[in-house]
């Protein structure tokens, strides 16, 4: 009898960590997908190409999460972490695929992840350079620089074509964003959390009443696949691109650096140099894979936090149940075909909400800081001021060298390279304790 209570106890357990392994899967998707329906879009994947790349990426990204859950000697934060395409790679990834090729992209990102890889340790031990107002500035300008995109696929996505800004791209575009507003206000729990994948799904369904939604996709694409190295694209590599990659991956990096902290805060972990080191590592060897298996740079997701909070789980083991979702799902192009299917309106509602949202997270941060102090007024007005300079004006630069226009034409590099040259070199720099 105690036997047969305690087997039935052991499943029970194992159902619970598979729903809540399940609720971090659905609380990444929508932005995990995010990333490659952007990029395959604007540099005009075929539907075989965009199937593959969201299958291939949500298998690397179980990949690197377990990087990260299983601590080793040199690599692993070894918290309930998951990890997920960088919103901050879009923009230069687009430009580079767009100037030098996709494999200029795949060739940049390898070499990013092995930089990643290298200055781990140094990295860790220089948290100090990196205060409120530097990555408040950051993250305000990573939100808020990436509206227009959202509005562009509001729009319909191709601002040449006749039906851009038409009444049905507008009306999707707008249920979704109400959909999405009404799960955040009124829902509780686990439909909150989710309140921007429910937002794209119900769009989607309205928008295939309207006619919009073509299932063909689906039925072209194959059962299973396994990711392949090198399957769209061969690398290629170029100085300007790499560069522009690996200052990039410094602010995936800076990010990252604020999830161990929130999730170290929450399971009452106090973190080493090492430790963090350990978890830089992790990501730069999912870096590397991703560009190998052609998919996109990495970083650690900041929505799952809220996940660990919402639950009150604080282990592992239901990220373990996480991964093994997301590998079945990455080698079953079918459903990374549904993906596609998903309209341009649909994508730009949602993303007007969650990129806001980035850039109000951003402003939050900024909060913290004192802004009685010259010096830190001056470090946030000019680096944000200056990325959106870039995001509006970026042929200001057309006429410099192709290296400097490829990486200040980015806002998020921008806002990199001015606050934290901004606050090394302006008097009056207070030493951080994090």
């Amino acid at each position: 009898m105690e036997s047969h209570t305690q087997t039935s106890t052991e499943r029970f357990s194992k159902l619970r960590n598979l729903i809540l392994g399940l609720q971090h899967v659905l609380a990444m998707y929508s932005g995990g997908i995010l990333v490659p329906l952007l990029i395959g879009a604007a540099l005009q994947f075929n539907a075989q190409q965009m199937a593959y790349l969201i299958s291939a990426d949500i298998f690397m990204t179980a990949v690197g999460t377990l990087f990260q859950l299983k601590g080793t000697r040199y690599t692993g934060i070894a918290m309930p972490v998951v990890i997920g395409s960088a919103v901050q790679t879009v923009s230069p990834l687009i430009n580079i695929g767009s100037t030098l090729g996709i494999g200029a992209m795949y060739g940049a990102t390898i070499v990013a992840g092995a930089f990643v890889f290298l200055i781990s340790g140094l990295f860790a031990r220089l948290r100090a350079f990196f205060p409120p107002v530097v990555t408040g500035s950051l993250i305000t300008v990573i939100g808020f620089t990436l509206i227009p995109v959202g509005f562009q696929n509001w729009g319909g996505g191709d601002l040449e074509a006749k039906s851009f800004g038409s009444l049905t791209n507008l009306s999707i575009g707008l249920v979704t964003i109400v959909i999405i507003l009404l799960f955040n206000l009124f829902a509780k729990g686990f439909a909150k959390s989710i309140a921007i994948l429910l937002g794209i799904v119900l769009g989607t369904i309205f928008a295939g009443l309207l006619g919009e939604v073509s299932l063909q996709p689906v039925a072209d694409a194959s059962w299973f696949h396994m990711p392949t190295p090198f399957f769209l694209a061969a690398p290629t590599f170029h100085w300007s691109a790499m560069i522009t990659m690996m200052i990039v991956a410094l602010t995936s990096m800076m990010e990252s650096t604020g999830v161990y902290f929130a999730l170290a805060d929450l399971t009452g972990r106090k973190l080493t140099n090492e430790d963090m080191a350990k978890g830089y590592r992790a990501e730069g060897l999912a870096v590397i894979l991703s560009g190998i298996f052609n998919t996109f740079p990495y970083s650690t997701f900041s929505q799952n936090v809220g996940v660990v909070r919402l639950s009150g789980v604080k282990t592992r083991t239901p990220i373990y149940y996480a991964v093994l979702i997301l590998l079945l799902i990455g080698l079953l192009p079918k459903f990374g075909a549904l993906a596609t299917i998903i309209p341009s309106s649909v994508l730009g509602g949602a993303m007007i909400i969650l990129f806001g949202t980035i850039g109000v997270q951003g402003i939050t941060i900024l909060k913290q800081v004192d802004f009685n102090l010259e010096r830190n007024l001056m470090i946030a007005g000019i680096s944000i001021g200056s990325a959106i300079g870039v995001t509006v004006y970026p042929q200001i630069f057309q006429h410099l060298p192709e290296l400097v226009k490829l990486v200040i034409q980015n806002s998020v590099v921008v806002t990199s390279i001015l606050a934290v040259l901004l606050n090394i070199v302006l008097p009056g720099r207070q030493k951080e304790v994090m």
